[in-house]
C-alpha cells in the first residue's frame, strides 16, 4: 500500500487530499509514523523526528496523531480484497504482504503485468486506497520491484533482468542487511549489491558471520526459494536498548526509555493490532534483570497511553542499583481495539494505577469531557461526522466529511456546545455493512 496511514488520512477526510500529511507523535519527542507523498517531495519520511519533518514540508503540513482502530480495519479490508485474487498471503505488517498465485507460475511477464493491474484495480475500487505492486521470482525480487513500483503503479521483473537490476543497486536494498551490516561492507568498499555478490561464500561468512551471511549473499545472486506461508501473528512486541554508560538517575532512564518506547510503538502500528498489557524490562550492571507490567482495560495503538504507563512502571536507579539495558514490551495483541472516548482522563487514571503498581487498572471516565485535540473524531447532532481541525480558547472547529461525502464543510462551536460528542473513528471509513459483516464474524468466531 502507498504512503498507508496518510493514505487512510486522506480517504476518510477528503479535504486533505492533494495536501502535505504527517501522521505521528505530536509532541516534543514525536516521530513521523506516516508521511503522505506530497510531504515527500520536501523529504519528511517515516521515523524522521515530527519537528524535523514539520520544518521541511512547511507551514502547509498538515500533522495528525494516528488513529489506529481506522488502519487496522482498513488494512483488514484491503487484504481481504487481495485475498479474492490470492488465497495465501504472508502479512508482514498493516500494508505490505507477498502472495504466490499458482496461476502465475511460469507465467510470461505481460500475463503477470495484466494480474497485477487487476489486483491493483480492485483493491482501489472496493476500498478506494492505492496499491502498488512488484513481482519477481522470489521474495527478495518481489520486494524490491514493489519499492520500484511506488507510488501508484506496478513492476514486473524477469528472470533474465534480475541480475542487471540486483547488481547495480546500493547494498542496503538487500532485504537483510541493516544499517550495522552495511557500514560493514561499506568499510570494506562493498558499496552495491552485485559487489556483494561477487565475494566468496568465506569472505561473506567472515563478514556478516557463518549464518546469516550465506543467506544474504544467495539473496545477493538472485538465489530465492522462501516458500510463501500464512504466519503466525507475533504475541509480543517489544524494542530494547544496551547503554554504553550505566543509567544512574531516573531522569536519564525516562529519556532513555522514550525513544524506546516510540520505536515499540512503531513496530506496534505496522503490526495492526492495539496492545493491552505494557512490560518494562530493565536489566542492571549485574546483568540481573527487572521487569514490571501493567494492564489496561482495554487494547489501543495510543501511544501517549502506551508509552506513559511504561513511563510509571519505571524504577528509579537510585533505590535499584545503575541500568544497562531498557526495554518497552507490549503484549494481549488484539484486533479488538477501543479508541479512548476520554483519553486524557483515561491517561491520568492509567499513570495513577500504574505508579503503585496494580497489574490491571480499572479506569472510570469523568463526567467532563478533556479538551478537544486537532484529529479527534466528533459527531454533531445536525451536521453528522466530522473531525477536529482546531481548537482552543474555548472554540473547536470542526471539518465535517467522511470517505463518501467528499470535502465537507467546516464550522466553528463553542468547545462545550451539547451538539458535540466524541464520535467512532471507525465510521469516518463509512463502510457500515463491512463493518457489520466482521462483528457478526467475530461473535460466531
Amino acid at each position: 500500500m502507498d504512503a498507508f496511514f496518510a493514505s487512510v488520512e486522506q480517504l476518510t477526510r477528503p479535504t486533505l487530499r492533494g495536501r502535505p500529511v504527517l501522521v505521528g507523535g505530536l509532541g516534543g519527542r514525536g516521530v513521523v509514523a506516516g508521511a503522505s507523498y506530497e510531504s515527500r517531495v520536501y523529504g519528511a519520511r517515516s521515523a524522521m523526528p515530527m519537528h524535523q519533518a514539520r520544518r521541511l514540508v512547511g507551514a502547509g503540513a498538515v500533522v495528525l496523531p494516528p488513529r489506529g482502530v481506522v488502519y487496522g480495519l482498513a488494512s483488514r479490508r484491503v487484504f481481504e480484497t487481495v485475498r479474492t485474487m490470492v488465497p495465501v498471503l504472508e502479512q508482514l505488517s498493516y500494508d505490505e504482504a507477498f502472495g504466490e498465485p499458482t496461476e502465475l507460475a511460469g507465467a510470461p511477464s505481460a500475463e503477470v503485468a495484466s494480474f497485477c493491474e487487476a489486483l491493483r484495480a480492485e483493491v482501489t475500487a472496493v476500498t478506494g486506497l492505492v496499491a502498488s505492486v512488484g513481482a519477481g521470482s522470489g521474495k527478495q525480487i518481489a520486494k524490491i520491484a514493489s519499492g520500484l513500483a511506488k507510488p501508484d503503479g506496478i513492476t514486473v521483473v524477469a528472470r533474465d533482468e534480475e541480475h542487471a537490476l540486483l547488481d547495480g543497486l546500493p547494498v542496503r536494498k538487500l532485504w537483510g542487511i541493516g544499517p550495522v551490516a552495511e557500514e560493514k561492507l561499506h568499510r570494506l568498499g562493498i558499496e552495491t549489491i552485485g559487489g556483494f555478490s561477487a565475494l566468496s561464500d568465506a569472505e561473506v561468512a567472515n563478514i556478516l558471520g557463518p549464518t546469516v551471511g550465506p543467506a544474504l549473499h544467495r539473496l545477493a545472486r538472485g538465489i530465492d526459494d522462501r516458500p510463501v506461508a500464512e504466519n503466525a501473528p507475533a504475541k509480543q512486541i517489544s524494542a530494547e536498548s544496551t547503554f554504553p554508560e550505566d543509567l544512574t538517575t531516573l531522569d536519564q532512564l525516562r529519556d532513555a526509555a522514550a525513544p524506546i518506547g516510540e520505536h515499540a510503538h512503531r513496530r506496534l502500528l505496522k503490526d495492526g493490532r492495539g496492545a493491552r498489557t505494557v512490560t518494562v524490562k530493565l536489566k542492571k550492571s549485574d546483568m540481573s534483570t527487572l521487569t514490571r507490567s501493567a494492564t489496561l482495560p482495554y487494547a489501543t495503538t495510543d501511544a501517549a497511553t502506551l508509552n506513559a504507563t511504561a513511563r510509571r512502571l519505571l524504577l528509579d536507579p537510585v533505590e535499584i542499583g545503575p541500568i544497562r539495558l531498557v526495554g518497552v514490551g507490549f503484549s494481549g495483541l488484539s484486533e479488538v481495539q477501543q479508541e479512548s472516548l476520554f483519553p486524557d482522563l483515561e491517561l491520568m487514571a492509567t499513570e495513577a494505577v500504574a505508579r503503585i503498581g496494580l497489574p490491571e487498572p480499572l479506569v472510570e471516565a469523568g463526567p467532563t469531557a478533556p479538551a478537544w485535540r486537532v484529529g479527534d473524531d466528533v459527531a454533531h447532532t445536525e451536521f453528522g461526522h466530522g473531525w477536529v481541525q482546531g481548537a482552543g480558547h474555548g472554540v473547536v472547529t470542526v471539518r465535517f466529511e467522511t470517505r463518501s461525502s467528499g470535502p465537507g464543510q467546516a464550522r466553528t462551536f463553542a468547545g462545550d456546545d451539547p451538539a458535540l460528542a466524541r464520535a467512532n473513528p471507525v465510521d469516518s471509513l463509512d463502510w457500515p455493512d463491512f463493518v457489520a459483516e466482521l462483528n457478526r464474524s467475530q461473535h460466531a468466531g
